[in-house]
């Protein structure tokens, strides 16, 4: 039988006990224990631990440990607190990436359709129907081109919408005009009328989207920040909305999550909040990639692919 796998994150009780299940399910021919139930002489022999977000100094009981697997698509949290200490494989999950394509649609036709107007309307009781804007007549700009943004960019073609996409380095991709560098960004942000940010979290794109970027924006555009809360400068896109340059912005990701109850972004009119809920990690499709990547480690010894540490994902 091989090494126990050690399971660790920082996650409630409930949550806790869901992955272990979900994951015994699985892959039923291992061992998944948590970390914290192992002893010396068991967290000796660990080569491989599943992780959700861990503390850094749980890992280190691990002294053999060949490789981590992330069971979120994130991995900056991990870069940040890891480092090279230890390869990281982070979840990559097609069901996942279905799941945010259908969130980038559905808010992308919330902003085309006029639904934040439609709201402000009922909440004053007037009746002002406004004109309809076709797909066609509204470009969409796509900050990311991993394997969420081509998803995402498939759906938005596929209802009509022109989507120009951006990426740190060149890309070809059917359908979709792409462009890449500081001079490819800038020229997406201009040219947008909606644009969906879908980058990974890393020192180049931290505050990537800051005033003298959001103000590129044609005006009365609008943002959707599905990707990580830092990327984009807060203060300056407030100031964007309050002056009317941009007519609004969907926000499923902050600085601080949960967002604080405190927050002025809650009651910002032209702020939609939602809860980090455009693509929730589905524990069963999450659990069957997990297993199966494990199964040919086990196999072949060779590792799936891993986060690059200079890039940060």
């Amino acid at each position: 039988m091989p090494p126990p796998i050690a399971f660790t994150g920082r996650l409630d009780a409930a949550d806790e006990s869901l992955w272990l299940a979900t994951l015994r399910t699985a892959l039923p021919e291992a061992e998944i224990r948590p970390l914290r139930e192992l002893a010396a002489t068991a967290c000796a022999a660990v080569d491989i631990a599943i992780v959700a977000n861990p503390d850094p100094a749980e890992l280190a009981r691990l002294p053999n440990l060949a490789w981590i697997h992330s069971l979120w698509a994130g991995a900056e949290r991990l870069v940040a607190e890891l480092g090279d200490r230890v390869p990281i494989v982070r979840l990559v999950d097609p069901d996942l990436a279905r799941v945010m394509g259908e969130a980038v649609l559905a808010w992308t036709y919330f902003l085309s359709r006029d639904m934040p107007a439609y709201a402000q309307a009922q909440r004053a009781h007037r009746w002002v129907p406004r004109p309809y804007r076709s797909p066609s007549t509204t470009p969409v700009g796509l900050l990311g081109l991993g394997t969420l943004g081509q998803v995402a960019a498939r759906r938005l073609g596929e209802a009509g919408f022109p989507v120009i996409g951006w990426s740190r380095t060149a890309k070809t991709i059917d359908g979709v005009e792409t462009v890449c560098g500081d001079t490819g960004l800038a020229a997406l942000l201009a040219r947008a009328t909606i644009t969906v940010c879908l980058l990974p979290l890393t020192p180049d794109t931290r505050g990537l989207l800051d005033a003298a970027r959001l103000a590129l924006m044609p005006r009365g555009a609008a943002l959707i920040n599905f990707a990580r809360g830092p990327i984009v400068d807060t203060r300056a896109l407030c100031a964007a909305l309050d002056t009317g340059a941009l007519s609004h912005a969907v926000l499923d990701v902050f600085d601080n999550e949960p967002l604080e109850a405190t927050s002025p972004l809650w009651d910002h009119p032209a702020i939609s909040v939602l809860p980090h809920v455009s693509a929730p990690t589905n524990p069963e499709t999450a659990a069957a990639i997990v297993a199966g990547n494990i199964r040919r480690f086990w196999a072949s010894g060779t590792l799936p692919g891993t986060v690059d540490i200079a890039r940060g994902y």
